[in-house]
């Protein structure tokens, strides 16, 4: 077989016998054992080898932002000021070098699919919108960018933006989010949000019920519009810690309403447990939303990144299955069945819902990760870290396993 390259000793899926991946031109051109080629080889060892991992909620144009923007208090309304604030002196550069850093790291953590969130607003105007579509040009030997345009800070209540985020649409922005809590009429942003997303038909990804009060949420709004507007299978939701505090039976309710609705649940555990529960002082809640729950009904779930080294999360380092691994802990799974659907949402329900939906199959382009356990279970217990990376054929990362360096045994002299 004529090859560019044969990858050895591939596991495709856990439990299954290694194989060879051949590649050709940027695609696999064959899946067996013991391909016969001269072409060069790389060796999988017998690791799992995967398309990668998807990132479905990250904010690259307010990343990287602990050297001017603080939030003492931790809390929301503390990130949106300072984030705000700091906001002002953003620039199209500024932004492109921060996001540059995250992205950086991200493609090294095996992560090749990426929606990020990007604000827009008469304070910033378009300025991230330009700086991220630079980004996804820069990297796109690397990973596919998915630009979501939004108002965080509000819509109705910033004259102007609505103008701003058609513009954006117009100019190629792949879908529109909402954040309806931080305006003054959030069930008049999500019209207006429903309406832009009819008008330029486009996907809608929405901040919502971001705090642990039960009596009152906009979800049941966001679900009623997407029926009344066709929308089902087409709307995200992220945050909703909300759902973190409902007794079982009303968080059947919910699971039913968003199934019902077909709305994909963001669950984004770093933020989520940095910012729940500022007001207690013992018994502090988790907020995190119990996604496994809706994932096992059938609800599209995700498990994403959000914040890097901000005010809403002053930390983070772009791994995924470490993310997964936080979840897990905070919703006490620890079953290999359970692992397993973490770690399916950080790979196939982001790429279902970013629409990269597909498998390792001969004619796929070669998008290949590969991680240095056995199952998917393993990489979400172990937080394994990928070894290499490769799109369409090309490595773009590679990150061997440290190699330990052991004094020498001690010499053994014989008795006399």
């Amino acid at each position: 077989m004529t090859l560019d390259l044969v990858i050895r000793q591939a596991r495709l899926h856990d439990g299954a016998t290694p194989v060879d991946i051949g590649i050709k031109d940027g695609r696999i051109a064959g899946l067996a054992q013991g391909l016969v080629t001269d072409a060069p080889q790389l060796t999988a060892g017998g690791g799992l080898v995967i398309r990668g991992f998807a990132d479905s909620h990250l904010h690259l144009d307010k990343a990287c932002l602990l050297d001017r923007a603080r939030n003492p208090a931790g809390t929301l309304t503390g990130a949106l000021e300072a984030v705000s604030a700091a906001k002002r002196d953003f620039t199209a550069a500024d932004i492109h070098a921060r996001g540059a850093r995250v992205l950086d790291k991200a493609i090294g953590q095996g992560t090749t699919l990426i929606r990020t969130q990007v604000e827009i607003d008469p304070v910033i105007g378009l300025a991230g919108f330009d700086a991220v579509r630079r980004l996804r040009r820069d990297y796109a030997w690397a990973l596919d960018l998915q630009i979501c345009v939004f108002p965080q800070d509000g819509l109705l209540n910033h004259p102007g933006t609505e103008e701003l985020l058609r513009a954006a649409l117009a100019q190629g922005a792949d879908l529109l989010g909402g954040c309806p809590y931080t305006d003054t009429d959030p069930v008049g942003h999500i019209a207006r949000v429903f309406a832009m997303a009819r008008d330029f038909d486009v996907d809608l990804d929405f901040h919502l019920d971001f705090d642990l009060d039960p009596g009152w949420r906009h979800l049941d709004e966001v679900a009623r519009q997407t029926i009344a507007h066709n929308m089902q299978g087409r709307v995200a939701v992220g945050h909703v810690t909300k759902l973190s505090m409902l007794p079982p039976g009303r968080l059947a309710d919910s699971v039913a309403l968003m199934r019902d609705a077909d709305i994909a649940l963001t669950v984004l555990p770093a933020t989520d447990l940095f910012i729940a529960g500022r007001d207690h002082d013992h018994a502090v809640p988790r907020g995190v939303a119990p996604a496994h729950v809706f994932h096992a009904a059938g609800v599209c779930c995700t498990v994403a990144t959000n914040n890097v080294l901000n005010p809403f999360t002053p930390y983070g380092d772009c791994s995924l299955p470490r993310m997964a691994n936080l979840f897990a802990n905070v919703a006490q799974l620890g079953q290999p069945a359970d692992l397993d659907r973490c770690f399916a949402m950080i790979s196939d329900d982001p790429f279902r819902l970013l629409g990269h939906a597909g498998d390792i199959a001969v004619g796929a382009p070669a998008d290949l990760v590969l991680l240095p356990c056995e199952s998917r279970a393993a990489t979400v217990a172990a937080i394994g870290r990928p070894l290499w990376g490769m799109r369409s054929g090309r490595l773009t990362f590679d990150a061997p396993a440290p190699r330990l360096l052991a004094p020498p045994a001690p010499s053994r002299t014989s008795a006399s």
